[in-house]
């Protein structure tokens, strides 16, 4: 390629600024390229004259910085800062900002050319303990200290969680003030995970959208779904995106399932007569009101007992019906037959599963089911996972109904109840129902057929 002096490049940047020429014609006409004659023009309308002058100038780093730093807040490229700052080539900002980017401001120090002198060692011994020196390190160490918790105390009064990037954003704010080194050391995250929050500092947040989306996804079934509930309703939405990711950014966004409890146990011994197994944990039915299977859970609520008695359909997981009251008597389980027997036809050969409970072991409700044709069975003693649908049921609405919400007095409780099995049974989506809440795949069943 063709050297141009400084005479060469004063005389390519009249001709441009005359106004009768352009870029490329110039270029073309002396052997360079318009890039060239267009960074001349840059150079000389900032620096004038003596942007052509060589320079050996040897760049401090605190000088680099300052130009990385106006690079940064000014989104000037590489060209017009160093037309800026009157650096000879755009290629030693680049340089610079790989180094800095890879290994911090250390790798802006200009090194010595040539064979290293040999030379002693010239390591700082420690200061003397109670000397002038050793208490101006602790001072220094104490209001590096200070400093850094005070800004990670902030972040964590908002979020609550502080991660690795809160960390390196606290120790890149603080840099001009202590070094970063012993900031890192103070912060506890590696050094490679710093610079490499630091290099992607100025880069925008490619799942921002995604971060709102599953927010506002969480937020509207309050706490209530999962990462995988999350994936399957964003799907739902029209965004594609795989579960990890969506479990990672919740873990990111501090957005996490409640827990769940124990239930209540009605087993009293046999009371009556036990029926056998006959459903043997085969959870999966072909159409609905083919299998049911119902239990009792209890709440604890302002001093006082509700027993709730649901009845759900082992075909899509929806609560058929449910009756509550302050005392488990057998009207509990009476009454939910009777308003379970109305969704019933005369074509439906039903089974119903539940525990050895009292309730179920009575001649009243072994009657009940034998007039209508409908099969008992019942799980074996002392054995939960054969009833583990209804089980789940309990589990799920404890965790995001009992302990997710505050409740006025009892009557507020039922209505809240109601509205959540409402929701559950219409809103809330599952994975093994192709991402459909019950009703919705009941539905998609019953149009299908």
């Amino acid at each position: 390629m063709t050297k141009f002096n400084a005479e060469d490049k004063l005389v390519a940047v009249q001709r441009y600024l005359s106004g009768n020429e352009s870029y490329r014609s110039i270029g073309t006409s002396i052997g360079a390229t318009d890039y060239m004659i267009r960074t001349w023009v840059m150079q000389y309308k900032q620096n004038g004259v003596e942007a052509f002058k060589k320079s050996y100038t040897s760049y401090s780093a605190e000088f680099k910085l300052d130009v990385l730093q106006y690079m940064n807040d000014h989104g000037t490229s590489s060209n017009e800062t160093a037309a800026i700052f009157n650096i000879p080539s755009s290629g030693l900002i680049r340089k610079w900002r790989i180094q800095f980017a890879e290994q911090g401001e250390d790798a802006l120090i200009s090194k010595h050319k040539g064979r290293p002198t040999m030379k002693k060692n010239t390591k700082k011994s420690n200061p003397v303990e109670g000397s002038v020196e050793a208490l101006q390190e602790e001072l220094e160490r104490l209001r590096m200290e200070n400093a850094y918790f005070k800004k990670v105390e902030c972040l964590s009064s908002k979020q609550g969680k502080i991660t690795k990037q809160d960390k390196a954003q606290v120790v890149y704010e603080l840099r001009y003030e202590f070094p970063v080194k012993a900031l890192i050391k103070l912060a506890d995250i590696p050094r490679s995970t710093y610079y490499y929050w630091v290099k992607n500092f100025g880069r925008p947040d490619s799942d921002a959208e995604l971060k709102v989306w599953i927010t506002s996804i969480f937020d509207e079934h309050e706490g209530r779904f999962g990462y995988r509930r999350i994936r399957d309703e964003l799907r739902n939405r029209g965004h594609k995106v795989n579960h990890k990711k969506v479990q990672r950014i919740m873990k990111e966004l501090g957005l996490k399932c409640l827990v769940r409890m124990k239930k209540y146990r009605s087993y009293k011994g046999t009371v009556g007569k036990i029926a056998p197994n006959i459903l043997n944990r085969a959870f999966r039915a072909d159409k609905p009101n083919q299998k049911w299977v119902t239990d009792i859970t209890e709440f604890k609520l302002f001093g006082e007992k509700l027993y709730l008695s649901p009845i759900l359909d082992l075909f899509n997981g929806e609560i058929i019906t449910y009756t509550l009251g302050s005392r488990p008597t057998y009207s509990l389980v009476s009454t939910m037959l009777d308003q379970a027997f109305e969704r019933l036809t005369d074509e439906d050969a039903l089974l119903i599963h539940s525990d050895q409970g009292w309730h179920y072991q009575m001649k009243q409700y072994r009657h009940a089911l034998s007039e209508r044709g409908i099969t008992q069975s019942m799980s074996r003693k002392g054995n939960c996972y054969d009833n583990a649908v209804i089980e789940n049921f309990f589990g799920l609405m404890k965790s995001e109904l009992l302990y997710l919400k505050e409740f006025e007095s009892i009557e507020h409780f039922k209505q809240e109840l109601a509205t959540y099995i409402d929701y559950y049974n219409h809103k809330r989506i599952k994975a093994k129902l192709k991402g459909m809440s019950p009703v919705q795949y009941r539905i998609h069943a019953y149009q299908a057929a």
